[in-house]
């Protein structure tokens, strides 16, 4: 077997920029991913086994329409992660073990390493006393799969506590700073400025993860649509691209032109602070005999405890978005030239019946250097061999790395004949 060595005009790396669309319809505490339909397995009522309900989305989409069973196995020595069950040790003594429940799962065994969930234990915020001191070595901890996202709101109704000078909302705290980096964009995402100030303002907070947009949501392409018993009450677009959510329409609408609010694109977060009446109506929101507005837009999308109501059933919401996904692609051209890869290992590419044995001994091994190639090369004429031309059939292409160990393999979905004279290129593109 022969190995080309690439030349520095023949691999390259580029990146490529997707935008995905990404959808989100909010009706009576239901959120709808993309109008996916709730899907049943065979084996469970929901394949994914994740809300679809709820907008849920499974990352890797490990333990498709796999069921949770009983399997009367336990998970190493102790457990450490999930539901605990008592049971006896050889001495008959009690133990605390964690079930096999019958889904694949993340593990990792304590050992002199020191390696470990990046969540677990304090590992975050760098206190690893519980890990050091309740688990013994060889004890086996694990995590749940499938790991799963949804988009989530929280209606705040005042983050600062003036009596004690103390903020007392974190996700809205852990926004201020970044809040601040942004105003260079627009005053709008100012703490405080002529606008208000977002310490004691009433806001809505929606949190999109990441895995919806993956690296940023495009700049103009956000639109929250608010609709009462399916009319349009009001939309907002960040038609500036500068991430300020402008009301657009209703044509003439009340607040039509005004900014409702902020989106910070590179972290997911539409923050709102429109308080204007969309509809004169009132209706029980996030609180009873509310008038419509933006800080009650997507109630019921996976709300946190401060929700206190359940949305009117004639309220709902949409949310539509372009997410920027960039993948870095490696190119790769391999060249098959006059000449060049004109044999094959297939033992049909010899002719039949011959012995490929020249000589053997105890010391020697030789092989026939005599060996005829079987004439594949087709004649116009029937009943007629065209003359012997040297030719194969290309049907994979292997990539191997500087120490000539096999790294990727290309597999064409027909086989390519390759004549002696010819010159053939083969473009490779690898996902990195």
């Amino acid at each position: 077997m022969s190995l080309k060595k690439f030349k520095l005009n023949e691999v390259f790396t580029n990146t490529m920029k997707l935008h995905p669309t990404c959808n989100f319809i909010i009706y009576d505490t239901k959120v709808i991913y993309n109008n996916v339909p709730h899907q049943s397995g065979a084996r469970n009522d929901l394949v994914r086994n994740v809300s679809s309900s709820k907008g849920y989305i499974s990352l890797y989409e490990y333990n498709i329409d796999r069921p949770e069973v009983d399997t009367d196995r336990i998970i190493g020595r102790t457990g450490s992660y999930g539901a605990y069950v008592t049971a006896s040790n050889d001495a008959g003594n009690p133990v605390t073990v964690l079930p096999d429940n019958g889904r694949i799962y993340p593990w990792i065994s304590k050992d002199s390493a020191r390696s470990t969930f990046k969540t677990a234990f304090g590992f975050e915020t760098g206190d690893k006393t519980e890990w050091s001191n309740e688990f013994e070595f060889g004890d086996v901890l694990v995590g749940t799969y499938p790991l799963q996202a949804a988009i989530s709101r929280e209606y705040i109704t005042s983050s600062f506590d003036s009596t004690k000078d103390t903020f007392y909302n974190p996700h809205y705290v852990a926004l201020r700073n970044k809040l601040d980096y942004y105003s260079v964009m627009s005053r709008h995402y100012k703490v405080n400025s002529v606008y208000g100030n977002k310490d004691t303002q009433t806001l809505n907070l929606i949190s999109i993860p990441s895995i919806f947009y993956g690296t940023q949501i495009k700049p103009g392409t956000l639109s929250l649509k608010w609709y009462l018993s399916g009319s349009l009450q009001g939309e907002l677009q960040d038609i500036s691209q500068n991430g300020e959510l402008i009301q657009v329409g209703p044509a003439g609408s009340t607040g039509s032109g005004s900014v409702a609010g902020v989106a910070l694109y590179n972290d997911g977060i539409l923050l709102l602070t429109g308080a204007w009446a969309l509809n004169p109506a009132t209706f029980n929101l996030d609180e009873s005999g509310k008038t419509p507005s933006w800080l009650h837009f997507g109630a019921g999308a996976n709300d946190s405890s401060t929700r206190d109501v359940t949305p009117d059933s004639s309220a709902s919401f949409a949310i539509n978005f372009k997410g920027t996904n960039e993948t870095q692609v490696m190119t790769m051209f391999a060249h098959a030239k006059s000449g060049q890869v004109n044999y094959s290992t297939n033992p049909t590419f010899l002719k039949y019946g011959q012995d490929s044995t020249f000589y053997t001994s105890s010391a020697v091994y030789e092989e026939n250097s005599e060996l005829e190639l079987k004439n594949i090369a087709s004649s116009s004429y029937s009943d007629y061999s065209a003359s012997f031309e040297r030719q194969v059939y290309v049907s994979r292409i292997g990539v191997y790395d500087k120490n000539k160990n096999l790294i990727a393999v290309a597999t064409l979905s027909n086989p390519v004949l390759k004549k002696e004279a010819e010159n053939i290129s083969f473009k490779l593109k690898l996902d990195i």
